[in-house]
């Protein structure tokens, strides 16, 4: 294994655990302030959004920068 495959392994896993990661905070924090099913959609939306913003930024990188 190259250095170049081991960095791209290690940041799509270390980048998807802080997602999942993130997820189970977002879920923790809807249940303990009981916030019911729209609070907790809101929630999710607006970390559903900025995942998008990150993708979107990582897409359009690679599609300007051949």
């Amino acid at each position: 294994m190259t250095i170049e495959q081991f960095e791209s392994w290690s940041l799509v896993l270390g980048i998807g655990g802080l997602i999942l990661f993130m997820l189970f905070i977002v879920w923790d924090l809807a249940k303990e302030s009981k916030a019911g099913r729209f609070g907790t959609f809101i929630l999710f939306l607006a970390l559903a959004l900025g995942l998008a913003g990150f993708l979107i930024k990582t897409i359009l990188v690679e599609v300007i920068n051949p």
